[in-house]
């Protein structure tokens, strides 16, 4: 009987704590969203696509003009010592042209799958020479692209404290390396927040955030599972809000953004393995619809779209629904 009273006294307190969240004046819930994409050079090749072609498709025929970039190690050294740079230099420079600013992304873990991006050549590294060169690319980024006005904000690492998953590609958390890095950053760059980034469905937040000068989350509202199938994400709009609100009540107030607001099909394989009546199920324009509708009142003010290299990837194929809708956001 007591442990029953204590569990219920818990569900009362925590009840009464969520509504005191949920209905905190918020000043990021606006009626006007800004909205901005981040892209990929990897997902673009994946697809088949010209990279270029669809990143100047972005920021000329979408009009956006606030993206989000990753340094992919792999991508911008191939080679131990030998650094590749065509690809960064591109992105950055095109975007300036186009008076769009970047959230440059570095490290290891940066978006999309396998989360963890290792070069070859660094792959059977013991750990603690992996982190010297973790911190050798990172060093060779920041110091090259500091004095690049449109780069907004650094993101170091991406969804460091999701620890379910991808753990076979990442391994445990280090969380004293991420300090490092972190502060790393700050000692390159003293001039540019750093975004810190936790998942929105699953992560805790308060890691990140208190290690962040911005804080970033994402949205998956439409997921898969292996042994359920597709779903649609049970929670709220709400709780998002009511997790910012303990955030500022707990750490005090910074920025926040919705740095990843998936727009595209949840597969398990590659958009090309897979059937194009699989991805409309997954996601289709009514899908899409929801999930800015949904969005909207997260209470994030500013929100990058997840998935326009497949919106793209559609449009090229005939269909070009995905594309044209977004386009709309970025009047």
């Amino acid at each position: 009987m007591r442990s029953l009273i204590i569990t219920s006294g818990i569900l009362v307190i925590l009840t009464i704590s969520y509504f005191f969240f949920a209905f905190q004046p918020s000043d990021q819930l606006q009626d006007k969203i800004t909205y901005g994409v981040s892209f990929n050079t990897q997902y673009a090749r994946e697809l088949g696509l010209d990279w270029r072609e669809v990143y100047n498709a972005l920021l000329t025929d979408l009009n956006v003009k606030h993206v989000r970039l990753a340094a992919h190690w792999p991508m911008i050294e191939p080679e131990k010592d030998l650094y590749n740079w065509d690809e960064l230099d591109y992105q950055i420079h095109m975007a300036q042209n186009h008076n769009a600013d970047v959230i440059l992304a570095v490290g290891r873990r940066l978006p999309r799958w396998p989360e963890c991006h290792i070069p070859q050549w660094a792959q059977n590294l013991s750990w603690d020479d992996q982190k010297e060169e973790i911190k050798d690319q990172i060093t060779h980024v920041v110091e090259r692209y500091k004095n690049e006005s449109n780069i907004i904000y650094w993101q170091v690492e991406n969804e460091p404290f999701l620890t379910v998953f991808a753990t076979e590609h990442c391994g445990e958390l280090d969380k004293s390396f991420l300090k490092e890095e972190i502060a790393l950053v700050r000692e390159l760059d003293p001039t540019r927040p750093i975004v810190v980034t936790d998942s929105g469905n699953l992560g805790l937040w308060y890691n990140a955030y208190r290690l962040s000068d911005v804080f970033g989350t994402s949205v998956y509202l439409f997921l898969w599972n292996p042994d359920i199938g597709p779903f649609k994400s049970i929670l709220p709009a709400s709780y998002y809000r009511v997790k910012q609100n303990i955030m500022r009540f707990l750490f005090g107030k910074k920025p926040m953004l919705l740095i990843e607001l998936s727009a595209e099909p949840w597969l398990l394989t590659p958009v090309i393995e897979a059937s194009i009546e699989t991805q409309y199920q997954r996601m289709s324009i009514d899908k899409f619809e929801q999930i800015l509708n949904f969005a909207k009142e997260t209470g994030f003010n500013r929100q990058y779209l997840w998935g326009a290299e497949w919106w793209y990837w559609l449009k090229k194929r005939g269909d070009n629904s995905f594309w044209e809708h977004g386009k709309e956001l970025f009047l």
